[in-house]
């Protein structure tokens, strides 16, 4: 590839994104955040990215965070094109992913750049074929999320029905307990509005939720699904989702942190609230204001905003009883266990899929070897290990057919037992 070759896929981004009525800034920008996000840690990137953009390299970091989370789902255009089921939406995916390729060659890339740009591309080919997939593994991966106070999931789409959500949440990998509890959740609220619109006397029904686990166990996942039922329900107006933790609601000084919590929660107002590693708000003056400030909140506006807070099973139970406020509001628990090998195989297998590569039977050998000897302690990231395991693998075949000046399909496809191996180039 080449420059020009980036410059003919920006094109093509720019052609698509007329047919479809996109906004050409919005498109543009899109491929920005993209390209900066795959060639974050490429020396020379931010410069040669703010030629490639007509902007300045300052600017390169904040629009490389802002691409981050594209590395397992779509665009906000994209995603907004599939919602509204748009003809456009293959195109612009196509679009989209050729970018994401060209982005490897803005500068000298590495392996790993090669590597994110496979992975970044397939998230967007991905997303026009999700309708067909029984396991949405890019989400149950669970390691991009938007910006610290920002909706992860987009405003104003249609709302959607609740059987087709809760049959998102059965086609997720394991996850069996969740499963149940979130759909006797939403069973009890569903009835319980049907009892109200009735005239029936309703019990005070509780909606928020303490979700407690291990990293890479599907705990923001289940968070954008629950967004999507409570709205399903009308229980929520918008229904999105705003992911935060302790650096988006804490301040440097005391009386600033009452404000940025304040304007965090008025993001997620007609939605949910998320808080990850919510423990982090345990023992200090500044995090104390913050959960004075969420509490009153929640009273505010519990018709309008659901709370959800995550992390690791004993400091969140220590984090509930810090404040009697938080103990009375969040009365339902849900565990998230680690995964089975073979769920994190499934997982793999998904991925694999969802890229367009194949491992051989020995590659899963390698894997089931892999994990049987990988600690499962609280820093284990399950799906997210799993996730990090397939970029390897990428890495390492890329570095394999090195020499090869014009590899097959089959073996470009092709995952081994030694790809899935850790090496160091």
């Amino acid at each position: 590839m080449s420059h020009s070759e980036l410059a003919g896929a920006l094109d093509r981004l720019q052609s698509v994104a007329r047919a479809a009525n996109v906004d050409s800034a919005a498109a543009n920008d899109e491929a920005a955040a993209l390209v900066a996000a795959i060639c974050a840690a490429q020396q020379g990137a931010p410069d040669a990215w703010a030629k490639a953009f007509a902007a300045h390299s300052n600017e390169f970091a904040t629009a490389g965070a802002r691409g981050a989370a594209w590395r397992d789902r779509p665009t906000p255009v994209l995603a907004q094109l599939v919602a509204d089921g748009s003809g456009a939406a293959p195109d612009y995916a196509a679009a989209l992913s050729d970018v994401a390729l060209a982005a490897s060659d803005l500068v000298e890339a590495s392996m790993t750049v090669l590597a994110a740009a496979s992975v970044f591309a397939a998230a967007q080919r991905r997303c026009v074929a999700r309708s067909t997939q029984a396991v949405d593994v890019a989400e149950v991966a669970e390691v991009a999320t938007a910006p610290p106070g920002e909706p992860s999931t987009k405003v104003g789409t249609p709302a959607e029905s609740l059987d087709a959500l809760l049959a998102e949440l059965d086609a997720l990998v394991g996850l069996t307990r969740v499963k149940t509890e979130v759909r006797e959740q939403a069973e009890l609220l569903r009835i319980t509005r049907m009892r109200a619109g009735k005239g029936l006397k309703t019990p005070d029904i509780n909606r928020h939720m303490v979700f407690v686990g291990n990293p890479g166990t599907g705990k923001s996942t289940v968070a954008r699904l629950v967004s999507r039922i409570y709205r399903a329900l009308e229980l929520l107006d918008k229904g999105q989702l705003v992911e935060t933790d302790r650096a988006g609601l804490v301040a440097g000084y005391l009386g600033q942190t009452a404000q940025r919590t304040s304007d965090v929660i008025g993001t997620a107002l007609g939605g949910v609230l998320f808080i990850d590693e919510a423990y982090s708000l345990l023992g200090d003056q500044y995090a104390a204001e913050a959960i004075a400030t969420l509490v009153k909140a929640m009273e505010d506006h519990r018709d309008e905003l659901v709370v959800i807070v995550a992390g690791y099973p004993m400091p969140m139970e220590a984090f509930i009883d810090q404040n009697p406020g938080l103990s009375s509001r969040f009365r339902l628990t849900i565990t998230f266990d680690d995964y089975t090998d073979d769920e994190l195989v499934m997982i793999f297998e998904s991925l694999c899929t969802a890229a367009d590569f194949a491992p051989t039977a020995e590659c899963v050998g390698a894997l089931r070897q892999r994990l049987l000897v990988t600690p499962r302690g609280e820093g284990f990231g399950n799906a997210r290990a799993v996730r990090n395991i397939f970029e390897e693998a990428v890495v390492n075949q890329a570095w394999r057919l090195r020499d090869l000046p014009a590899p097959s399909v089959d073996q470009l496809r092709e995952l081994l037992a030694d790809d899935v191996a850790e090496q160091h180039h």
